[in-house]
This record gives C-alpha cells, structure tokens and sequence, in this order.
C-alpha cells in the first residue's frame, strides 16, 4: 500500500468510528499489533497483540465507559506507512460523566493493517474521568 492508499484507509476506519462503530478498525488491527499509550501515569504501557490490545485495553474501557465511544478525526498527517490522526473522542462513562479528550494517534500500517499505534492524549483529564489504570 501507499501513501494514498494508508491515508484512505484510516479515513475510513476514522468514519466509522465517528458513528461509534469499531468493527473496522479491529478488522484492519494486525494480530502482533503494538499499542503505547504514551506518557508517565497509570494508563502509560504497552499493549503488545491483538487479542491483548481488545481484552486489556478497549475490554477494560469497556467497563467504565456507556454507550457508543465516537472519536472524531479532524485532521491526517500521513507519510508512506506512518498516518498521524488528531481526534476529539467523544464518550460518557457509565457514571454519566462526559470523556471528551483530545489525541494524536499515530499509526504505522503495513500491507493494510494497523501494526503499531501511539497514543498522545491529555493524562490529567483520563485519570480524573477515567481514573487510574489497574495495576497489573
């Protein structure tokens, strides 16, 4: 795939998750795919495989979270396999508090999946919202 062919991917995989929609996105998530949730707080690690990224990560947002979890990209960086996406999320927890952070996602795709993905969000308001992380 191209730089073309990378940046309409995630444009699509970005539409659907718009309307609360991940399928796609899992669909086009490598098995071995890498996920750093950057930074220096609980939240902070990474998340190597698939099966790993959907139990640990989304499996456990799913626990705090209600409802359809929309992010809304607005903007694409894109560079051969590497694609940035700024993004607003736009979710509620189930206590019924908004979780509207902002992200800078950036993806490395080969041959039309998603290998490895960094995420750059504001920490302060994930652990305020969301609160911390599980200790392993």
């Amino acid at each position: 795939m191209d730089t073309t062919d990378n940046r309409l991917l995630m444009e699509k995989i970005f539409a659907r998750l718009a309307e609360g929609d991940g399928r796609l996105f899992v669909e086009h998530l490598a098995d071995d795919a890498v996920i750093r949730v950057t930074g220096q707080y609980s939240w902070s690690r990474t998340f190597t495989g698939k099966a790993t990224v959907l139990r640990e990560l989304y499996g456990y947002l799913g626990t705090v979270l209600q409802g359809k979890q929309r992010t809304v990209a607005h903007r694409f960086v894109v560079d051969g396999d590497t694609v940035a996406v700024e993004a607003r999320g736009d979710m509620v927890t189930k206590g019924g508090v908004p979780y509207c952070n902002e992200y800078c996602l950036v993806f490395r795709l080969a041959g039309g999946k998603i290998v490895e993905m960094r995420e750059y969000c504001d920490s302060v308001l994930t652990e305020a919202v969301l609160g911390p992380y599980p200790a392993r």
